[in-house]
């Protein structure tokens, strides 16, 4: 007899493709998605793998139970790995042949089976993994692009309870959305890196890893702040889209000044500063026509991430072509520098999250700054080169900067 389908949980699913459609950059996606996937599961933790070839990229975690551990405020800390494509591990074992596999219990695992798991998670962090329900992520051909994991079901009362073998129609239907969103999500990620693979091959210090550290700085600093500043969850959430994938663009406009400038090892002269200074206004020209709200943020960080808090950043109060408006010039005829809150929210992020990764990253010109130099500069740039409440949101964020750092080597 066939059991009737829960009503609710297939409207969820519909309402999820809708959801997931306004969700642009990959990191927020995987979030949202694991977040709806615990939900719809009733589960504790879970996470998603991607794949990269033959191996499987751990690329979000979430777990419930650890969360609480560590209080209000406070983020689980992440690192990613990549994991095979074979039968020894049970995510490697759904990727490679494509089912479901459902645990009762993961530590009583089949003998005649192939895979294992390991249980050194559980020993390093005192976390009792018990049903497991691990689910291939297919797109429209069939093909695996992903694996989703979700771990300890639990019952209204908090008991945990196997994963109900009756919806796992349901769950593949849910997992079918999300390579869908996935797929979509990748293929912007991958043009964004493209778009600026074109100024890496003009800077060499501008690399994927470079802007992937900015872009993901930039939005633990934001999402700092705005819970501090008591934001809604929905205008974070949409927030945080636009401004990672807008970050990841800061530096664009330098596609457009010349090597000689770009790949110079040393200091550069007065007059090749204000050369290099064009690349602002020059990447900024992209989206002097926003027709959405990802074009208006990516034009603001573009445009506006080095001005600095005490009016003495640049490009200041410009027109399109780079001159100064009427009105807003200095003595020697150059633009007035924008200060304070006259330079727009993500535009203040990025320069502290910029110049973070420019001091504690090796160029041909100098050596990597300690952790300790360079928070003693940003402490003592507060209220000159950045805004003091970001600054102090960056500081808060610390833990998760280094674990950000690590990420994108």
């Amino acid at each position: 007899m066939m059991r009737k389908i829960d009503q609710k949980k297939l409207v969820y699913i519909v309402n999820l493709s809708n959801e997931l459609a306004g969700i642009y950059d990959l990191d927020m996606l995987l979030q949202k998605l694991l977040e709806k996937a615990r939900k719809f599961a009733l589960a504790d933790a879970g996470s998603i793998y991607i794949k990269e070839g033959e191996l499987l990229k751990f690329s979000a975690s979430q777990n419930e139970t650890m969360q609480a551990r560590l209080g209000d405020g406070k983020k689980l800390p992440f690192t990613s790995f990549t994991i095979p494509i074979n039968n020894s591990s049970i995510v490697g074992y759904v990727a490679g042949n494509g089912k479901i596999v459902n645990l009762k219990d993961a530590y009583r695992i089949p003998a005649k089976v192939p895979y294992k798991l390991s249980k050194s998670f559980d020993k390093l962090n005192n976390y009792r993994t018990k049903s497991m329900l691990t689910i291939p992520c297919k797109n429209g051909q069939g093909s695996v692009i992903g694996v989703l994991q979700l771990i300890n079901a639990r019952d209204k009362k908090g008991n945990i309870i196997p994963f109900d073998k009756a919806d796992l129609d349901l769950y593949g239907h849910f997992a079918y959305n999300a390579a869908i969103a996935l797929e979509r999500a990748k293929l912007l990620r991958t043009f964004i890196l493209r778009t600026i693979g074109m100024s890496e091959l003009r800077d060499p210090a501008e690399t994927g890893a470079h802007v992937n550290r900015v872009g993901a700085y930039a939005v633990e600093i934001y999402d700092t702040w705005a819970q501090k500043k008591k934001l809604s969850s929905q205008i974070i959430e949409q927030q945080k889209d636009v401004l990672r994938i807008a970050a990841m663009l800061h530096d664009v406009g330098k596609v457009a000044i010349s090597d000689i400038i770009l790949k110079k090892p040393g200091r550069f002269t007065p007059e090749e500063y204000e050369i290099m200074k064009a690349h602002t206004y020059l990447g900024a020209k992209l989206f002097n026509d926003p027709s959405s709200t990802f074009d208006i943020a990516a034009r603001d960080v573009i445009l506006n991430h080095h001005e600095r808090w005490d009016g003495r950043g640049y490009p200041g109060y410009i027109d399109a072509d780079g001159k100064p408006l009427e009105g807003k010039t200095q003595p020697d005829g150059k633009p007035i520098g924008k200060k304070g809150e006259e330079i727009p929210l993500f535009g203040r992020i990025v320069a502290i999250a910029d110049v973070f990764d420019a001091l504690s990253s090796r160029r041909v010109y100098k050596d990597a700054w300690s952790d300790d130099d360079v928070l003693k500069e940003i402490k003592e740039q507060a209220g000159h080169q950045f805004d003091p409440e970001l600054v102090e949101a960056f500081l808060e964020s610390w833990d998760q900067i280094k674990s950000i750092r690590k990420q994108y080597q």
